[in-house]
């Protein structure tokens, strides 16, 4: 079906295992590069809205200088926000157990940026989803945060782990997105590349 990117080498450039189990489920062939240290900060001045679209683009911007004619590159970021505050990765557990006080009981933005790219052109975009949890309990928290990963997700946690069957009570948009991939909107976009 996707038969216009038949000239391309699929590249996803994302240590994510999520987002390699996602892009898989789309059928298509690709490869996983990484390059080491590549820079995710964004201006203070930036809307919100646009952080994730602008580090994607910016993780693009890095590997142009080392794709041949026959790659399409695909980046991406993650952002959760949660009354007004931008959260990344936590940084240690006591910052996964602060994120996750701030999430119990609220509904928070979870938006993906995504980056489409070749040596002539790229297309990038944006998934937002809004996600309600439920009022979480310490127990709950402190169970999450030792039994699983929260260290490398934004907002420490997974909607697909224990925190999102217990927690997650609504959801408006994209589950995918919330994993780290708008994969319906991926292969919107791949169609029409």
């Amino acid at each position: 079906m996707l038969d216009n990117l038949n000239k391309y080498r699929i590249v996803l450039a994302s240590n994510s295992p999520r987002r390699r189990e996602l892009l898989s489920g789309l059928g298509i062939s690709y490869e996983v590069r990484v390059l080491p240290d590549v820079e995710e900060s964004y201006p203070a001045a930036l809307p919100v809205g646009e952080i994730a679209e602008y580090i994607a683009r910016e993780k693009a911007e890095a590997y142009k200088s080392v794709m041949t004619d026959d790659e399409l590159l695909i980046t991406a970021d993650t952002v959760v926000v949660c009354k007004g505050e931008v959260m990344g990765k936590p940084v240690d557990e006591a910052d996964a157990r602060r994120m996750l006080h701030k999430l119990s009981g609220c509904t928070h933005q979870v938006t993906t940026g995504v980056c489409l790219t070749t040596t002539g052109a790229h297309r990038s975009f944006s998934v937002t989803t809004n996600v309600s949890f439920k009022n979480l309990s310490d127990e709950e928290i402190d169970y999450y945060v030792a039994n699983y990963h929260p260290m490398d997700k934004a907002g420490a946690y997974g909607i697909q782990e224990w925190i999102g069957y217990i927690g997650v009570t609504g959801l408006e948009g994209s589950y995918f997105n919330v994993m780290g991939l708008p994969v319906q909107r991926i292969y919107k976009e791949l169609c029409a590349f």
